[in-house]
């Protein structure tokens, strides 16, 4: 029996570092919007290249695995070089993969990096959108939670039929959906939302999922669509939580950034294991705040990804208030 099985992409993330770009603002009727610039038709000079595994599927089960938890991987994998990189690295965190394999490429992101620490990431999807429900390992699929992640095209469909089996079989759903599955708007994801129990999202993907609206009223409204738990996250910002009979609010601390990419995974994977480890939303959020940090502090969304033990130690350094205010 696992603790966790997650369900998402696997890539292979290249890092690039470069001091050769300029940050430009652009103001319209829409807002703000901050776009990363580099010199056209000159050849850039890359300070520092790093390679790694990414992908939502592989950074959740790693995180749950550091952290202590039984974890599996149901995923798609390609040939080649790539997809056993993913495949060692995978084992090496001891996570059992229950994956497909197909004839196509893995999916392959480049982070562009700056001075600032702003990034843009290239992404190529690859074999990900296209595992099928018939390979699906079923019979192996024994866990008390699925952590879903987005998934998109073939893989989406194959996650609601996923869902349908968890609800079958009383397995508790995480569900994570990425900007791309939630601007299909909740009767998209209705089939899944319905059977979760714990749902995590950041603001902007909240307002795409149900309207704009007061933090209160987007809580109210994701909670309305099925799951037990809501968490609306907005980086720098305060985040916050509602279950049945409250609402909780956190402020992250500054930390200094050196690469956000794989926090918002960090975060949320580590927030269900203070659930499954202790089913209390305040120390969830102590936890998802403190492997979050580490993540954010260091280049590369696993690298610094935090034992259990770690995280107690991380969290009593936390200098971080929760209110929370009966609905």
């Amino acid at each position: 029996m696992y603790d966790v099985i997650t369900v998402g992409s696997a890539t292979l993330d290249v890092f690039a570092r470069t001091r050769f770009s300029e940050l430009i603002k652009i103001i319209d009727p829409k807002g703000e919007t901050d776009l990363l610039a580099f010199p056209s038709g000159s050849k850039i000079l890359i300070d520092e290249l790093e390679f790694s595994t990414g992908g939502g599927g592989t950074n959740t089960a790693v995180a749950l695995s550091r952290l202590g938890h039984k974890v599996a991987f149901v995923g798609k994998l390609g040939q080649g070089t790539n997809s056993d990189f993913i495949h060692k690295n995978l084992v090496k965190e001891k996570i059992n993969l229950l994956c497909s394999h197909g004839n196509g490429n893995a999916g392959y992101s480049v982070i562009l990096d700056t001075l600032e620490h702003d990034r843009t990431i290239l992404v190529y999807k690859g074999i990900n959108d296209d595992l099928r429900h018939d390979e699906i390992p079923y019979k192996k699929l024994k866990a008390k939670w699925f952590y879903f992640c987005s998934m998109m095209n073939e893989s989406f469909h194959t996650l609601e039929k996923l869902a349908e089996f968890a609800q079958q079989n009383r397995i508790k759903i995480a569900f994570n959906p990425s900007i791309y599955l939630a601007e299909k708007g909740s009767k998209y994801l209705g089939g899944i939302i319905s059977k979760t129990e714990l749902l995590v999202l950041n603001k902007e993907e909240a307002i795409l999922l149900v309207g704009n609206d007061a933090i209160q009223g987007l809580l109210l409204k994701l909670r309305g669509l099925g799951p037990k738990i809501v968490v609306i996250t907005d980086g720098r910002n305060n985040l916050y939580v509602i279950n049945q009979d409250h609402i909780y609010s956190a402020y992250p601390p500054p930390v200094k950034i050196a690469d956000a990419t794989g926090a918002g995974d960090a975060f949320a994977s580590s927030f269900l294991s203070g659930i499954i480890r202790k089913n209390d939303i305040e120390f969830a959020i102590k936890l998802g705040i403190a492997n979050a940090q580490s993540v954010i502090s260091h280049y590369g969304a696993k690298n610094i990804l935090l034992t259990f033990n770690e995280a107690i130690k991380a969290m009593k350094k936390l200098k971080v208030t929760i209110h929370k205010k009966r609905i």
